[in-house]
């Protein structure tokens, strides 16, 4: 039976309470998420309440925020230290930050006091840093411990851990030394000390280290886990791949809304008021309207110009088009390359030149079609054809080279790149479009 068809069923009210738990048994606990994304209130309290126990807490971690605040103001207060006790710390936290303050202190009251002093410890980071998203429940070894006496650790504590495939070897003083792997410890004899077996050249982060670096190092290492340590090197808590897969969407949305105009927002789209919309929206729309007064200034300072020839007026919107394209193009691909580390600071030069050979080839390409185009449709005369495809080739080189300049320009003065993919390049090239036309018309065409 299909998530479709249980959704059906369950509005129905045609699936008796003992199909429905063996049904949620068999199911991923993700998809059974879902299902309860499409229930209404009170068929969402309904269906946690017919839960297994065993799959309670998992579920409640994948639900959307709303309908876990339905589900624990539903729930009495040892239904809800249940749940929460079962609860990994990361997702506790999770589900906290997002909470009004009467739900918080209402969960905590009822969380067992080693967990809530873990879910504190964890919530006194910056939101950005390698502090706010890690776990503290791993698994870690002495070093001076043996094989057999690691499984048996792993045995007695590794239900509740987030992970046991990767170790974290520490000294007695919880200095991280070393880490080991599942596979190390079943490939290896039951007498091996673990300071032997274990790799010590570990890729760890710091607990202020900013987040977007520590993904960056997930990616480049291609890594599933990933320890966290305090200022003197003692581990206190790790990274799981997961919570990195959030952050690199959460960050990927927020340089996609600073690309398009707009304030970044954590909430969803459909979940976000119109106000809050129209407020996100409106400084972007300003700045742009009013820079765009820059534009008219330019034309009307050639005011004369246009009024002896107005044919010119009819090529500006495929000029400052054109352009805001072609720096988009640039842009926007340097901006992803710094963001996956294929662009540095450094690449300033090397970026450049490659740009500036792309813009010519582009700009010739264009240029010939356009001035074919323009010969045929106005009879002929090659001075105003040389005009707009001299135009249209200069504003081309230089959209190019300020979209590809800019983004780096940016980070070396610790801008966000993202501002400077469109809103801020926008404005640049149609002003700059303007002023290459206008001075070629001058000099061709004698205005």
């Amino acid at each position: 039976m299909n998530k479709e068809e249980i959704i059906g069923l369950i509005k129905e009210g045609s699936l008796d309470i003992s199909k429905l738990k063996i049904l949620f048994s068999d199911m991923n606990t993700v998809d059974i998420a879902e299902i309860f994304e499409e229930l209404e209130r009170d068929e969402i309290i309904s269906m946690f309440r017919i839960l297994p126990k065993a799959i309670a807490s998992d579920v409640f971690a994948y639900v959307d925020i709303d309908h876990q605040q339905t589900i624990i103001e539903a729930l009495t207060d040892s239904e809800i230290g249940e749940i929460m006790n079962k609860l990994f710390v990361d997702d506790a936290v999770d589900f906290i930050e997002e909470m009004p303050a009467n739900v918080v202190r209402r969960v905590l009251k009822n969380v067992k006091p080693e967990k809530r002093k873990q879910i504190n410890q964890i919530l006194q980071y910056p939101d950005d840093s390698a502090g706010s998203i890690m776990t503290t429940e791993f698994v870690d070894l002495r070093e001076d411990a043996k094989v057999r006496e690691a499984f048996d650790t792993i045995r007695n504590i590794g239900l509740n851990k987030e992970t046991i495939y990767t170790c974290y070897v520490i000294r007695r003083d919880r200095v991280l030394v070393g880490v080991i792997t599942a596979k190390d410890l079943m490939l290896a004899r039951p007498h091996d000390r673990i300071g032997d077996l274990m790799d010590s050249n570990i890729v760890f982060a710091h607990t202020t280290d900013d987040r977007e670096a520590i993904a960056d190092l997930f990616h480049k290492y291609s890594l599933m886990t990933m320890p966290v340590v305090d200022k003197e090197q003692r581990l206190v808590g790790i990274i799981t791949v997961d919570d990195i897969v959030d952050v690199i969407v959460e960050e990927s949305t927020e340089d996609i809304e600073k690309m398009a105009a707009l304030v970044p927002s954590d909430d969803p789209y459909l979940k976000t008021t119109v106000f809050k919309h129209a407020k996100n929206r409106f400084l972007w729309m300003l700045i742009l309207m009013l820079s765009a007064t820059i534009t008219g200034t330019i034309i009307s300072s050639f005011e004369n110009g246009l009024m002896a020839l107005p044919i010119l007026m009819a090529f500006i919107p495929m000029l400052m088009n054109t352009g805001g394209i072609a720096g988009s193009q640039s842009s926007t691909l340097i901006v992803r390359g710094m963001a996956v580390g294929e662009i540095g600071l450094r690449d300033i030069a090397i970026v450049l030149w490659k740009e500036l050979r792309v813009g010519i080839l582009c700009g010739l390409g264009l240029g010939l079609v356009n001035f074919i185009r323009v010969f045929i449709m106005n009879d002929q005369n090659w001075k105003l054809c040389l005009t707009i495809t001299l135009s249209l080739f200069c504003t081309i080189l230089m959209a190019k080279t300020v979209g590809s300049v800019l983004p780096i320009l940016a980070k070396r003065i610790k801008i966000d790149p993202a501002i400077m993919s469109a809103p801020l390049l926008t404005t640049i090239v149609d002003a700059v479009s303007l002023i290459i036309y206008f001075s070629v018309a001058k000099i061709i065409l004698g205005l």
